[in-house]
């Protein structure tokens, strides 16, 4: 499934990954290929992302490397679609 982190300044990530979780604001939720169309709220927290990605030099600096190979980013608050196998992150 294919993923887009924006940020108000830049965007921070778009490519293909295996799948991501979010900090929801009803709790922590994680979309795979063929899910289900949703739009959420987020909160403070981490995006994870599985898979292997590869980042711009410039945006390397936001983004933690997680156990179990993952890549975190830290988010303050932020809104998610998913549709289409597309998912798009509006984070803060």
């Amino acid at each position: 499934m294919y993923l887009e982190i924006v940020s108000p300044e830049a965007t921070l990530f778009s490519g293909e990954v295996t799948s991501v979780a979010v900090p929801g604001v009803n709790g922590e939720f994680q979309m795979l290929k063929d899910h289900a169309p949703i739009v959420s709220l987020l909160k403070e927290g981490f995006v994870k992302i599985f898979g292997t990605i590869e980042l711009d030099e410039e945006v390397q600096d936001k983004f933690t490397k997680g156990d179990k190979g993952t890549t975190l980013l830290k988010i303050s608050s932020g809104t998610i679609e998913m549709k289409d196998n597309k998912v798009i992150v509006l984070a803060d």
